[in-house]
């Protein structure tokens, strides 16, 4: 029996129907960007491109726990650590009122260090979710108390700046600075952020992870029936550490990157980070339910994400309202989700 070709109408419209909060939230951008003077701006994708890569990197961290049907509240919280942990490693050796007298770091040394502190929460996380059997929920939401009663206490709830200016640079740089004018605007090219290089390696290095590895296809089977899996011979304690780890390091290095492009760096760095990377995973296609998600819909669910919040900032929103816009995007993302997952079934 022949298969019945699909038709270009029928693929979009199934895109569509598939992904509908993405497609509404770029006609949104689009109808602001047509009516709203600089929305379409060098300067606007910069900043787009800056706050996407610091919630893409959490994003993939958290896209691992979510495709297992786990999750990770403690993000946000890591995040924030690992900024203020960056930040005292990484201030100004001249400055006098640095948080603590220790040696000079480099660049280096200090993103290795910060990342083993971020690969130690997650490697806690993950024993305590496999071994001891704790609803990942749970476990990470004690977890992030904890994280942030650390940092509470590691920074005396001081902010922390005065950065070194190699480390600002290094996050904060760009290429091919005015390069050209654009005709139309005459506005000076201000280059492509260091950022988007952080963004493309480590979506590569996912892909590849996801796709091409053993680690990958056990982590789609856990998800996808956790029990068969076992079955079939995959270690799925070992899978869920490596999986909550890996996480970790990533929370670490988006905090090594969040100090000096926020300026600075304190208990209050990466607060709720960890919903905006839930709420960017399900939009992108990550199921709540397992055992599906590709790194370009955590991509495309993150930036949809970021795009609506440059929008509501383009039309005057009071930024008090965005939380509750914000709020019921994510709510409507999980309920869709649910209902694709019901009407599969």
């Amino acid at each position: 029996m022949e298969k019945t070709a699909t038709s270009l109408p029928q693929k979009i419209w199934k895109l569509i129907k598939e992904n509908p909060i993405v497609f509404m939230l770029v006609i949104v951008c689009f109808a602001v960007g047509l009516n709203i003077e600089n929305f379409f701006s060098f300067r606007n994708l910069n900043s787009l491109i800056s706050n996407t890569t610091v919630r893409f990197l959490i994003a993939l961290g958290v896209s691992g726990c979510l495709i297992t049907k786990g999750t990770d509240l403690s993000a946000g919280r890591a995040v924030g650590l690992c900024a203020c942990l960056a930040g005292t490693l990484l201030q100004d050796p001249t400055y006098t009122g640095r948080m603590y007298n220790w040696p000079e770091f480099n660049l280096v040394a200090a993103f290795l260090v910060v990342v083993a502190v971020g690969a130690v929460f997650g490697l806690i996380n993950g024993l305590i979710i496999s071994k001891l059997n704790v609803p990942p929920f749970i476990a990470t939401l004690g977890t992030q108390t904890i994280v942030y009663g650390i940092c509470l206490v590691f920074t005396n709830a001081q902010p922390i700046g005065n950065f070194k200016d190699s480390y600002k640079s290094f996050v904060n740089g760009t290429v091919g600075k005015g390069l050209f004018t654009v005709p139309i605007t005459g506005e000076v090219f201000p280059g492509v952020p260091y950022l988007l290089a952080w963004a493309v390696i480590f979506g590569l290095l996912f892909w590849f992870l996801y796709n091409k590895t053993t680690h990958g296809k056990y982590m789609y089977a856990i998800g996808g029936n956790e029990n068969a899996a076992e079955v079939s011979g995959v270690n799925t304690v070992r899978a869920k550490i490596i999986i909550y780890v890996t996480a970790g390091a990533m929370y670490a290095i988006a905090g090594y990157l969040l100090a000096p492009k926020g300026g600075g760096a304190s208990s209050g760095s990466g607060m709720g980070y960890e919903l905006e990377a839930i709420a960017g995973c399900t939009i992108g296609g990550v199921s709540t339910t397992g055992g599906i998600g590709t790194v370009g819909g955590v991509l495309v669910g993150v930036l949809v994400f970021e795009l609506l919040k440059i929008v509501l900032q383009f039309l005057g929103v009071n930024p008090y309202y965005n939380y509750i816009v914000q709020g019921l995007v994510i709510v409507t993302a999980v309920a869709l989700d649910i209902r694709k997952y019901i009407a599969k079934k």
